[in-house]
């Protein structure tokens, strides 16, 4: 599950959310809304057991919403960010 949250698979439509693959604490929000994202793009980095996990972009779209800040604590499958369909797709 980290490795397709990190974006280590690609998928050609985007994913609605981005889920907290675990427990942790978010370290950075890479993202604003209304940011476009291409597949692989950084979006947010959780740490987890004392390792932090880069989250990615599956597929382009655009930033909808950011549920989290950095410092917040989060439960896995949280919805971290939604995403919409990037103008163009």
């Amino acid at each position: 599950a980290v490795r397709r949250l990190a974006g280590a698979a690609r998928v050609a439509r985007p994913a609605p959310s981005l889920k907290a693959p675990m427990p942790g604490m978010v370290v950075q929000v890479a993202v604003a809304e209304g940011d476009v994202v291409d597949a692989g793009d950084r979006v947010a980095v959780v740490e987890a057991m004392k390792m932090e996990n880069e989250l990615r972009a599956t597929a382009a779209s655009r930033v909808a919403k950011v549920r989290v800040s950095p410092g917040q604590a989060v439960e896995k499958d949280q919805v971290l960010v939604e995403f919409g369909e990037a103008e163009g797709s």
